[in-house]
């Protein structure tokens, strides 16, 4: 496809390529890897650094495939130690010419006092973007080029700091950037090649938009297919706060709560006619509230969600319940508070008080005192959430996933409000 033959044609000193995922780049450097080091009159070797020694191999079995399209003579040498001090060893490819590709997983000390092309496939993925850089960089004194080829990891990565000096400080360092989303590839004919490949017959619009589909969030739509980073520091509550907490002992079948030793406390999302409801139940052990079970409910009437919440306001284990009572969940609160009393209290919805609900919802991310299992929607409905400031200089959450409102952050929230000393949460009603 012509961005590869872009990519692959472009013998540029610096080349940058930012991409979607599985668009076949990492198949089309391959071949510019060959073809820079098959042919009679190379004089460079080429030192092509993946993510890990899965990817290493992979592409070196790319490099191989190549070769025999057109007709390069060489020799697969295997793993072979390049450092022995340092134990470090590499997937070599050699040609007639006395030239070899060499594929590496990524410790940068590999390429130390080495000479030739770099290739850097899947940069934003490296461990230590800076150091590869700054070893792989004078490799290409004599001639070399350095191709960097990455999806997206954040806003916060070498990679993402490359591209920004060129789109928005001018390009000081001269890179030849090449930007391919998704989108690009199938307009130039991806879809179709995937169809050959697997029997299917699906159009283009059909495609994207299941691909789409299928992503967790909008935000690794964005990140892994649309070449657009992910904000770290817009997310309220961050990856490394979500994996501190995440324990999958947590999660206990319903009937555990009958016989739990411990008190339990609920939060209960309510959710407009056809929208996701969610009750978040957690034991609290100690100071730490372990999520033992999560209730969602999407089309679901009114009194069949009233019916599950009394089933759990039965429960003697359970102290306090506090509820959504903005629109639908008005009315179901009012009643739950008339029937279960001190058990119950109502939460309207506003800017206030979902300040007043998220930030010790945080707090208790930072602290690590809440447990719950590894869930990839509850992880889209916590990283869902951002804050922003409105022109009035006031705060305002906001945040979607790809099939709630984020409803679990919320339910979660009103969970721990539920299990916290009695205070005043924005405006309560009842």
């Amino acid at each position: 496809m012509r961005y590869q033959a872009d990519v692959i044609q472009d013998a540029s000193p610096l080349v940058i390529v930012e991409k979607g995922r599985q668009i076949g780049l990492s198949y089309a450097v391959s071949y510019k890897a060959v073809k820079l080091a098959g042919n009679k009159t190379a004089k460079l070797d080429v030192w092509v650094m993946s993510r890990d020694e899965i990817q290493a191999k992979q592409f070196l079995l790319y490099c191989k495939r190549w070769a025999r399209v057109v007709n390069f003579a060489c020799e697969d040498l295997g793993e072979q130690v390049i450092d022995a001090g340092k134990a470090i060893s590499a997937q070599v490819l050699k040609f007639a010419n006395g030239i070899c590709i060499y594929c590496l997983s990524s410790n940068p000390d590999a390429i130390v006092g080495k000479s030739g092309h770099v290739i850097l496939d899947e940069f934003a993925l490296h461990k230590d973007q800076r150091l590869l850089y700054t070893l792989a960089k004078p490799v290409t004194t004599w001639g070399g080029t350095l191709t960097i080829i990455s999806t997206h990891r954040g806003v916060g990565t070498v990679f993402n700091d490359i591209l920004r000096d060129i789109k928005e400080r001018g390009n000081p360092m001269g890179w030849s950037r090449h930007t391919i989303p998704v989108q690009t590839a199938v307009a130039q004919g991806i879809v179709e090649k995937i169809n050959a490949a697997t029997g299917k017959n699906e159009s283009r619009a059909d495609w994207l938009a299941r691909v789409r589909r299928e992503c967790i969030d909008e935000e690794s739509w964005l990140q892994e297919y649309c070449c657009i980073p992910a904000d770290e520091g817009s997310a309220f509550i961050s990856y490394e706060l979500i994996n501190k907490c995440e324990d999958d002992h947590a999660w206990q079948p319903l009937d555990y709560l009958q016989d739990a030793k411990n008190p339990l406390y609920l939060g209960f999302d309510v959710a407009r006619k056809g929208d996701l409801s969610v009750i978040d139940i957690e034991e609290k052990v100690g100071d730490v509230l372990w999520e033992r079970h999560r209730i969602e409910m999407r089309g679901i009437t009114y009194a069949e969600q009233r019916t599950r919440l009394y089933q759990l306001l039965r429960l003697p284990q359970v102290r306090r319940c506090c509820i959504d009572a903005t629109g639908l969940g008005n009315q179901l609160a009012e009643e739950a508070k008339k029937e279960f009393s001190w058990k119950v209290e109502a939460i309207l919805f506003t800017q206030q008080s979902k300040s007043d609900l998220a930030y010790p919802l945080r707090a208790m991310h930072e602290d690590s005192k809440l447990r719950y299992r590894r869930d990839e929607k509850l992880r889209s409905d916590l990283r869902g959430i951002k804050k922003e400031i409105t022109v009035g200089g006031n705060e305002r959450f906001q945040g979607e996933s790809v099939d709630s409102h984020c409803d679990r952050f919320w339910a979660k929230a009103l969970a721990v409000c539920a299990a916290a000393v009695k205070q005043e949460i924005g405006a309560l009603v009842g």
